[in-house]
């Protein structure tokens, strides 16, 4: 049955290829372009389309939400790293990796799987895992709209939506680039690509792109070590002036030897929690703990304009990955702080497959003697993944942190070589979307939005079936979720917005892991946000700014059962609401300021914690990993045309490691500085520090540990194009 059917979905997106051959558009919107170099523009983007915020193709100013685009020259300006490191130009999202979660971030007020995080548009339905972070390199730009989107994307994205965009072909220019680097703990980068037609004149018409990025660390965390690999390709050809067809391939190759999982927390527990900072760099897991993910992506592009009005897109994909843990995973200290317990041995193996097929139309036409711009389609995904895991959580042993062997993995007790089938989750998607943006006056538009899915969650149980994991369940959830915005242009500079739109989340948010016990009982949980703000330009230009400020409500989230504490019911109700800024300012010629600021107040409203089987009450609570306050300021200087220097600042303020509120990781500060020299018009040598304080800072916390971000690091790096 299982084999019959997954011919059946094969089928249907062989069925659509063929359908992707004869007919579709080049987008003739500006979000669906897939030619061009990102425009050199700097600051708040305001004016460069999006394909996150809508899918018409409008700017930023244009949408009646919170849109951020951090481009391809801003990553660079920064020196982002990762796909991580790109977030923190999104007004008040934080991010972190540690293994067990690495795609972890928050925004909002939510976090986990309540937000949305995609590659090129694509969820597989696995973010807080399959989002782990990147190397930069293969990437264009990062686009995030905050609050409930679910209309855009499909399930989740209570809290807001990512979306991670690949450097595609272009026809613009032929040019070739690399980067080397190297810096603090053996950290390289070997990077380069090149973008070419493969052909001239009449006729069909080819252009190539490929993105290639090697990284090597030894780890500031002593045994850790990364590499990792990174290769993007893609081949653009226009048939005709109405045809084109894209296919783009990427590969990802991660392995982390002896992963960081965090460092304990000093006794007391309770308040503020503090790590011994003469051991921030101690690594306590397993000799030969390991970490490894290899991803695969393939997309078919097709697009037809028909005439100047109307275009269809076709996108079929594929996604495959296989991810591996093999680690002793969780760090406490004995009462007096003198050992550190170590629990919780983790072997998995995750092999998830992903295939489906988007079709969109976009067409602009008169509705009632108004412009109006339509967007809709069908979407069709079939995710199947299977996990392989053996746990033991008990505590292994205590070990003086000042003397210890790490050990091996297989002399865990318990822990042998060989993985077990646990569970296989099968998730089919079919979805209708539908967009439309009318301009009812010069200066007022309206944005609406619609989309209906239909979820298909069928798992298979390898186990010991009893009452709580039968062999096999079904269930089945019909979320519809939609927007209405309106756009006020005060002036051609300024306009103001306001928006209401919904999410729904499945029960356990995750569904491609969801156990029996986790569906049994709910059904969606939902999300809704009113939201209002303005964008605008000022100072002839040289400036750009937005503001929103916004209120989401989320319910039906799981809680404990106050009647009887070792169940759960959907009855949970979490809010935030909260104000955004974000700013820039050619301040002179030679100056360039940037930043963003923001603040949320998020709490439980209905939420009940089973703790020793008694249901305890969070009502009023902040959830865990949210801070109150994000800031972020960039300064970038042109001491003459050769010579630039900067510098960067980011404030998180302190954020809850429990529900109860009871511990809390402390409030940080980091700065950062650079210098570069152009050597010529293409060519330049920069170095850059990162901490430059050297603080201790969480990223991220759990119960008994905290998640520590880098120390002082020094980099150089050569960059050059030609």
């Amino acid at each position: 049955m299982p084999y019959s059917y997954r011919l059946c979905g094969c089928a249907t997106l062989l069925c659509a290829l063929s359908f992707n051959t004869s007919a579709q558009i080049p987008l003739t919107l500006p979000d669906l372009r897939i030619d061009g170099r990102a425009e050199n523009e700097e600051g708040v983007l305001l004016d460069t389309p999006s394909q996150t915020g809508s899918r018409l193709g409008l700017t930023p100013r244009e949408t009646p939400a919170s849109v951020s685009i951090v481009n391809r020259q801003q990553i660079e300006q920064r020196g982002a790293q990762t796909t991580q490191d790109m977030l923190a130009g999104v007004p008040g999202m934080t991010a972190a990796s540690p293994p067990g979660s690495a795609g972890s971030v928050a925004y909002r007020g939510f976090s986990g799987a309540q937000i949305t995080q995609l590659f090129n548009g694509i969820s597989v339905q696995y973010d807080a895992i399959a989002a782990r972070p990147v190397d930069s390199w293969i990437y264009d730009r990062v686009e995030a709209i905050g609050g409930p989107s679910s209309f855009l994307f499909g399930a989740g994205a209570v809290g807001g939506s990512i979306n991670y965009i690949t450097k595609l072909a272009s026809r613009d220019e032929d040019f070739n680039e690399g980067r080397i680097k190297y810096g603090s703990y053996d950290s390289s980068e070997t990077s380069f690509g090149f973008n070419h037609a493969l052909n001239e004149g009449d006729g069909m018409r080819n252009y190539a792109r490929l993105d290639f990025s090697h990284t090597h660390s030894n780890g500031y965390v002593d045994r850790e070590e990364r590499d990792a690999w990174s290769v993007a390709f893609s081949l653009l050809t226009d048939i005709n002036d109405q045809l084109s067809h894209t296919l783009a391939l990427e590969y990802q190759n991660e392995s982390v030897d002896s992963p960081y999982w965090g460092s304990p927390v000093l006794n007391p527990l309770g308040g503020e929690m503090k790590v011994d900072e003469s051991r921030r760099f101690e690594n306590y897991n397993v000799e030969d703990g390991r970490y490894e993910q290899r991803v695969r992506w393939l997309r078919s592009i097709t697009e037809y304009r028909f005439n100047a009005d109307t275009s269809l897109r076709n996108t079929l994909y594929h996604y495959n990955t296989e991810r591996n843990f093999r680690n002793l995973e969780t760090y406490a200290y004995s009462a007096d702080n003198s050992k550190v317990n170590r629990s919780n041995a983790l072997l998995q193996r995750h092999d998830q497959e992903l295939n489906g097929n988007r079709i969109e139309l976009l067409h602009q036409n008169q509705l009632f003697g108004m412009d109006s711009q339509w967007s809709s389609g069908v979407d069709y995904s079939h995710n199947v993944q299977t996990n392989y895991p053996r746990s033991v959580t008990g505590v292994f042993d205590s070990v003086d942190p000042d003397n210890f062997d790490p050990g091996h993995f297989y002399n865990l007790k318990g822990m042998f070589p060989g993985y077990q089938k646990n569970r296989q989750n099968t998730v089919d998607t079919w979805a209708a979307f539908v967009e439309n943006r009318l301009q009812i006056t010069d200066r007022l538009s309206l944005l609406t939005g619609l989309r209906y899915d239909h979820i298909d969650l069928q798992v298979h149980n390898y186990r010991v079936v009893d009452a709580n994991n039968p062999r096999d369940f079904k269930r089945i959830y019909e979320p519809t979720t939609g927007r209405v915005g309106l756009v006020y242009e005060l002036t051609p500079a300024a306009n103001v917005y306001v928006q209401y739109s919904t999410a729904a989340d499945p029960p356990a948010g995750i569904l491609t892991t969801a156990s029996f016990a986790q569906v049994r009982d709910f059904d969606l949980s939902t999300g809704k946000q009113v939201e209002v703000g303005s964008k605008f330009s000022f100072l002839e230009g040289r400036g750009a700014a937005t503001v929103a400020a916004y209120h989401i409500e989320r319910k039906n989230l799981a809680t404990a059962d106050p009647a009887n504490p070792g169940t759960t019911q959907p009855v949970g109700k979490q809010s935030s609401r909260g104000i955004e800024l974000a700013a820039s300012l050619r301040v002179t010629p030679k100056l360039l300021a940037e930043g963003n600021f923001a603040y949320v107040d998020a709490q439980y409203d209905e939420f009940n914690e089973n703790v020793g089987g008694t249901s305890v009450s969070r009502k009023g609570n902040t959830p865990t990993n949210i801070p109150e306050r994000v800031a972020n300021l960039w300064l970038t200087y042109d001491i003459d045309p050769s010579w630039q220097v900067g510098a960067d600042s980011r404030y998180v303020s302190s954020v809850y490691a429990d529900a109860a509120n009871t511990r809390h990781a402390p409030a940080y500060t980091v700065v950062g500085a650079f210098v570069s020299y152009k050597v010529d018009e293409d060519t330049r040598v920069s170095a850059r520090v990162r901490n430059l304080t050297d603080e201790v800072y969480a990223r991220w916390t759990s119960s008994s540990m905290l998640y520590l971000g880098a120390p002082r690091t020094l980099e150089v790096a050569l960059q050059t194009r030609f």
